[in-house]
C-alpha cells in the first residue's frame, strides 16, 4: 500500500542523490557535493560517506564518470602513454652539446610527444657590457638565457611502476600471537572449546 506523501519524499531523495552524484563527479569532494545537494554543512562529511556506500548513488556516479571519460575520449591506454612520455623524457632531446662540452638549448626538434614533458620554459633577455670599447663608449650585447624544466621523471616512473606492480609495499603485522590467545580464551569462556 502506498501513501500519497511517499512519492514526493522519494523523488526529493532521488533528486538529492542525482545532485550529489553530479557534484561529486566535478572534483570528487563528497563533503562539498553533499552540501550542494542540500544536506547540512555540519553533517556533510558523514552524509557523503553514507551516500557513497549506496548502490544507487555509486551506479549514478559510475555512469557519469563513464560518460565524461567517453566525452573526453579518455582511456587507460592514453593515460599510460602520457605517463610514459613524461617518465622517459630525456634532456638530450632538448639540447645540443658543443665540441667544448657547452650546452645550448635547441627546441627546434621538439614535437608533440617531447613537448608533453616540458613543464616550464623561461626566457630572460638582457643587455650586458661586452668589455669592448668603441670610440671610448662601452658596447653592450644582448644576452638571451633560456631555462626549461621537464616533468618529474622519478615520480612518473614510480606511477608506471605501480601500475605494472613492480613495487609492492610490505606491511608488517605484529601482535597476532596475543590476538590468537585472546580469541582462544574467549572461545573457552563461551564454552565453544573444551579445556
Amino acid at each position: 500500500m502506498s501513501y500519497p506523501q511517499e512519492e514526493p519524499q522519494r523523488s526529493k531523495i532521488e533528486r538529492r542523490y542525482r545532485i550529489f552524484a553530479r557534484e561529486y563527479v566535478i572534483d570528487l569532494n563528497g563533503t562539498r557535493a553533499a552540501i550542494a545537494a542540500g544536506y547540512s554543512k555540519r553533517g556533510a562529511e558523514v552524509t557523503a560517506c553514507r551516500l557513497l556506500r549506496r548502490p544507487a548513488v555509486r551506479n549514478r556516479i559510475a555512469a557519469l564518470m563513464k560518460k565524461r571519460a567517453e566525452k573526453l575520449d579518455l582511456t587507460g591506454e592514453k593515460v599510460l602513454k602520457e605517463l610514459a612520455r613524461l617518465a622517459f623524457a630525456n634532456m638530450a632531446d632538448y639540447i645540443d652539446i658543443g665540441p667544448d662540452g657547452s650546452a645550448r638549448v635547441n627546441l627546434s626538434r621538439v614535437d608533440r610527444d617531447k613537448g608533453a614533458a616540458i613543464q616550464e620554459v623561461t626566457i630572460d633577455e638582457y643587455s650586458e657590457r661586452s668589455g669592448r670599447v668603441k670610440d671610448r663608449t662601452p658596447t653592450f650585447e644582448t644576452v638571451k638565457r633560456i631555462k626549461f624544466k621537464l616533468a618529474d621523471k622519478g615520480q612518473n616512473l614510480e606511477r608506471l611502476g605501480r601500475h605494472l606492480k613492480l613495487f609492492t609495499d610490505k606491511v608488517e603485522v605484529t601482535g597476532l600471537e596475543s590476538l590468537a590467545e585472546r580469541i582462544r580464551k574467549a572461545r573457552k569462556a563461551a564454552g565453544l572449546v573444551e579445556s
